[in-house]
């Protein structure tokens, strides 16, 4: 496969995710939730190398471990470039080779940046010059967070989080991300959820029926303040995965005694995003959860979306 590095390819780097507020609407007719989250694309990259072939192929590559993911039509980098064959009348294949950096089923939309990626990568490839708001269409067919994982930055998601809304967003925000040895199920996540609802419902707030997010994130963003964002992280999938995976909660005790600001699970976890004050403050908390022997990683946000590195 390194041969193929030689060969003319275009190659393309996406984001993933970390969501620093969701508010999770009552479960709809279908079986979904309706979502207003607030997005912010942090520096985890996955990079996706996309070749000449007349088949549609994927391998992986990087220091994920990515035994078990799908190599035929159900991956979704594949159903991308499918997609993107059958809107454009493309006759030949791709071969995708992704470089994973960004945690499988970890809530920060790794598969969901390869797919973003793969249909810019194929756009350029095959000189489909599909347009912008196309992809974004086509992207929105593919999954919730796709659309994002194009646009990149700071955004609101609403719906099923694939209406997206930019967000003005000032400064560098530091993230430590602690990350899980094995991932979590977003439809195991969102059930639990559910059955905490039913049992609690006298306990617990009413439930939304339009979601939002809180305006107060809004304004922590613009300002680029991590203390005042730190106020109003929120998350309302976290007693799902933190009853799911109760170690979890360890690891936000950690970040907590180790000067985080605060600390939330992205997405339907298990990824945790420890809010730090500055770089300095960062790297204490991820020396902090190496030593309780967690695997933490220094990142910011926000970042752009998926960009073509080279063609």
């Amino acid at each position: 496969m390194s041969d193929l590095n030689d060969v003319p390819h275009v190659h393309v780097r996406a984001p993933g995710k970390i969501n620093v507020y969701m508010n999770v609407g009552r479960r709809t007719d279908d079986g979904y939730h309706d979502v207003a989250t607030a997005y912010q694309a942090v520096s985890l990259f996955e990079d996706v190398r996309a070749f000449p072939s007349d088949t549609f192929s994927v391998a992986f590559s990087g220091p994920i471990n990515t035994r078990g993911l799908p190599t035929d039509r159900s991956n979704l980098a594949i159903k991308a470039a499918r997609m993107l064959a059958k809107k454009t009348g493309f006759a030949g294949g791709v071969h995708l080779q992704i470089e994973k950096h960004v945690p499988i089923a970890g809530g920060m939309g790794g598969g969901s940046a390869d797919a973003a990626a793969a249909l810019l990568a194929c756009d350029a490839l095959w000189q489909t010059d599909v347009g912008r708001d196309d992809l974004l269409k086509l992207a929105a067919r593919l999954g919730a967070d796709v659309p994002f994982s194009l646009v990149g930055g700071t955004a609101i998601g609403t719906g099923r989080g694939d209406r997206l809304s930019p967000a003005l967003a000032k400064g560098t925000f530091h993230w430590v991300l602690a990350l899980a040895d094995e991932g979590m199920s977003t439809p195991e996540v969102y059930g639990e959820l559910d059955s905490h609802r039913e049992k609690h419902a006298a306990d617990i707030a009413p439930i939304d029926d339009a979601p939002a997010v809180d305006t107060g994130v809004l304004q922590a963003i613009r300002a680029g303040d991590a203390h005042l964002l730190a106020d109003v992280l929120h998350n309302d999938l976290q007693v799902a995965a933190l009853h799911l995976r109760p170690e979890l909660t360890r690891t936000l005790e950690v970040g907590d005694d180790s000067g985080a600001l605060a600390g939330i699970v992205s997405g339907s976890g298990p990824t945790i995003a420890l809010l730090a004050a500055s770089a300095e403050a960062a790297i204490d908390v991820q020396v902090s959860l190496a030593a309780s022997g967690v695997t933490a990683k220094h990142v910011t946000g926000p970042v752009a979306g998926a960009r073509v590195m080279e063609t």
